[in-house]
C-alpha cells in the first residue's frame, strides 16, 4: 500500500485509528513511528505488531522487522511526523483546512500575542480557537465570544501533538470558529507537529537564550522558528519584528509576504508609547497598508492611526500588541476592529498579573488599611529566561516608587545556561531578591539554586547594598516577600505565572503562586480587622 491509497482509505467511512504510542495500538489501527523528545517510536513497531496494528508508518524498516511483522503492511515515507499529522487530520475530514489558521513563534510573548489575537477577532463578532501554553480553547459551549461563558482546557504543552490539534480543531469548526490562533513552539517545529495546517499568517516576536538543553546551539533554536515561515506559502503572511536582529534572516527564508513592525521605527505598523503606568499604558498605533497584502497603494496618504488604552505593562507589551495587529490585519480585520480587541483584553493569566485579595470581606475593610496600600501592588509573572525576566523588571523599576521585590527560581532538567544570567538581570535591575524553588523535576533545588547564586556579583551587590535571601521554600519566599513589602513597594513573583503546579521529582504537586500570595493578603487584610 502507497502513504496516498493510506490516506484514502483513513478518509473512507470507518476509519482505523492512528496511534502514535505503541501502547494504544488495537487490532487494525494504524501504527506512525515518530521520534519525540525522549523516545523514538521506530524501537516500539514490535510492540505495535504484537497489539494488532494492520498499518506500520516508518521512516525505515530493518529486515528484523520484516521478517517478524510479515502480516502488517509497511508504508515506508521520508518524515513520519509529517505523515502521522497529514493522517491526523484527513481522517477527520480535514478541519484545519476550513479555519483561517494564524501562528505565533519566538522565545517571549506568544502566549500574549494569541490573547490579544483571539480579543480582536472577538470583538468582531467571530469564534476563534486557541491553542497555547496556558488554555486550549475550542470554543465550546458557545464560547470564543467576550460576552459569552467559555470552557476551556487547561493546556498540558504549549503546541500539543498532531492528534491533539487534530481534534481540537475538528472541535473548534463543529463549535462553529472560523479562525484559530496557535502558538508554535520551538520544539513542535522541529518535530513538525503542525505539519497538515497551513496558515494564513504567522508572527515572529524574538529570539534569546532558552531551551539549549534541547536545541542545542541558538543557531540550531533559529533554525527551528524559521521552519514555520520556511513552509507559509506565497499567498500568506509573515509578520516580524523589525527590532529583532532574527527577524531579518527569517524574511530570507520565507516565500511569505512580509509585514513589519516596530516601536518609534519606520515600520508597516509601528507604535509610539504615549504614557505609561501602573494601572496600564497608551499608544499610538500606525499602519501603512500594503498593495500586496491588501490591495491599496501604500503611501503616506493612506496612513492609518489609532490610539490603543491596555492594562498590559511593558515596552516590550506594546511590540507584542504589534504582532497581533500583524495577524489580524492578514485576516482581513480593519484597524478600528483591532484596536478595539487590543484595548478589550484585560489580564493574560500568569502574565504581569495583579494580586488581589479574594475575600469580599477584607477587601472592604481594606480601603482604609496600610496593609492593603503594601499588598496593592503584588503580581505574577512567566518570565523564566534572563530575557523575559529583564523586560519585566525594566517595566516595574521605573514605576515602582519604593523598592522593587522579586521572588525568582529556575526549573531543574531544563536549559541550566541561563540559571547565572538571571541571577545577574535581577541583581541590576532589584532592590530585594529572593531565590528560591522553581519545578527541581529530578534536580536537587540546593543545586539549582547554587547554580543560580554563582551569577550574582558581589561587588554589585555590595554597591548597591541589593538584599539577597535564599528561602529553597517557595511558599515561605512569597510569604516572606509580601510580609517584607513598604507601601511603595512592588512585588514580582517570577517563574510560573499560570500554572497551578510544582514538579518535584517526577510527582506534580498543586502549588499556585497566585493563590498563596491572595491566601497571604487575606490572612494580612484580616489580622487588621
Amino acid at each position: 500500500m502507497t502513504f496516498k491509497e493510506l490516506l484514502a482509505l483513513v478518509s473512507s467511512k470507518n476509519p482505523p485509528q492512528i496511534r502514535t504510542d505503541s501502547r494504544l495500538v488495537g487490532n487494525g489501527d494504524i501504527f506512525v513511528a515518530v521520534k519525540g523528545t525522549v523516545y523514538d517510536g521506530h524501537d516500539f513497531i514490535d510492540q505495535a505488531a504484537a497489539n494488532g496494528a494492520g498499518y506500520i508508518v516508518c521512516q525505515h524498516v530493518d529486515t528484523q522487522h520484516a521478517l517478524r511483522n510479515t502480516q502488517h503492511e509497511f508504508i515506508v515515507v521520508n518524515d513520519s511526523a509529517e505523515a502521522a499529522a497529514l493522517l491526523a487530520q484527513a481522517r477527520r475530514g480535514n478541519p484545519a483546512s476550513r479555519l483561517t489558521n494564524l501562528a505565533v513563534t519566538g522565545t517571549n510573548g506568544k502566549t500574549t500575542v494569541t490573547y490579544l489575537v483571539r480579543s480582536c477577532i472577538q470583538k468582531a463578532g467571530e469564534k476563534c480557537g486557541l491553542i497555547g501554553t496556558v488554555i486550549y480553547d475550542t470554543c465550546s459551549a458557545g464560547g470564543g465570544l467576550a460576552e459569552q461563558p467559555e470552557v476551556l482546557t487547561q493546556s498540558t504543552m504549549t503546541t500539543p501533538d498532531c492528534l491533539a490539534i487534530a481534534e481540537m480543531t475538528d472541535k473548534m469548526v463543529g463549535n462553529g470558529a472560523k479562525y484559530m490562533v496557535i502558538e508554535a513552539s520551538s520544539h513542535a517545529l522541529s518535530q513538525n507537529r503542525l505539519a497538515g495546517v497551513s496558515f494564513k499568517a504567522a508572527a515572529f516576536t524574538n529570539l534569546t537564550g532558552d531551551h539549549l538543553d534541547y536545541h542545542k546551539t541558538k543557531e540550531d533554536y533559529l533554525a527551528a522558528k524559521s521552519k514555520l515561515f520556511q513552509t507559509l506559502s506565497p499567498d500568506a503572511v509573515a509578520v516580524l519584528n523589525r527590532q529583532s536582529p532574527e527577524a531579518e534572516l527569517i524574511a530570507q527564508q520565507t516565500r511569505a509576504k512580509i509585514l513589519w513592525y516596530a516601536i518609534d521605527e519606520p515600520a508597516d505598523i509601528s507604535a509610539h508609547i504615549e504614557s505609561m503606568d501602573i494601572n496600564g499604558t497608551i499608544f499610538a498605533l500606525q499602519y501603512v497598508p500594503k498593495s500586496s497584502i491588501v490591495n491599496r497603494q501604500s503611501s503616506i496618504d493612506n496612513r492609518q492611526s489609532s490610539i490603543v488604552k491596555t492594562p498590559l505593562l511593558g515596552r516590550y507589551n506594546v511590540s507584542n500588541h504589534l504582532a497581533a495587529a500583524g495577524l489580524c490585519l492578514a485576516a482581513g480585520f480593519d484597524l478600528e476592529t483591532i484596536t478595539n480587541g487590543l484595548s478589550a483584553l484585560q489580564v493574560i493569566p500568569g502574565r504581569l498579573e495583579k494580586v488581589s485579595c479574594t475575600s469580599h470581606e477584607s477587601c472592604l475593610s481594606a480601603v482604609a488599611s496600610a496593609k492593603a496600600e503594601a499588598t496593592s501592588h503584588v503580581l505574577v509573572d512567566y518570565a523564566h529566561t534572563d530575557d523575559a525576566l529583564k523586560n519585566v523588571l525594566s517595566t516595574l523599576k521605573p514605576l515602582c516608587k519604593g523598592k522593587l521585590r522579586v521572588v525568582f527560581g529556575c526549573g531543574g532538567d531544563r536549559d541550566r545556561t541561563k540559571r547565572p544570567r538571571m541571577a545577574r538581570v535581577v541583581e541590576q535591575l532589584a532592590d530585594f531578591i529572593i531565590v528560591t524553588s522553581d519545578n527541581p523535576r529530578t534536580e536537587q533545588p540546593d543545586a539549582i539554586i547554587e547554580e543560580i547564586v554563582a551569577g550574582f556579583s558581589r561587588t554589585t551587590h555590595d554597591a548597591r547594598r541589593t538584599t539577597i535571601t535564599i528561602e529553597p521554600d517557595r511558599r515561605k519566599a512569597i510569604e516572606l516577600a509580601i510580609e517584607s513589602a513598604g507601601k511603595d513597594d512592588i512585588v514580582l513573583i517570577a517563574g510560573k505565572g499560570h500554572e497551578n503546579y510544582q514538579i518535584i521529582g517526577t510527582q506534580k504537586f498543586h502549588f499556585s503562586d497566585k493563590e498563596i500570595a491572595q491566601q497571604y493578603i487575606n490572612e494580612g487584610l484580616r489580622s487588621t480587622l
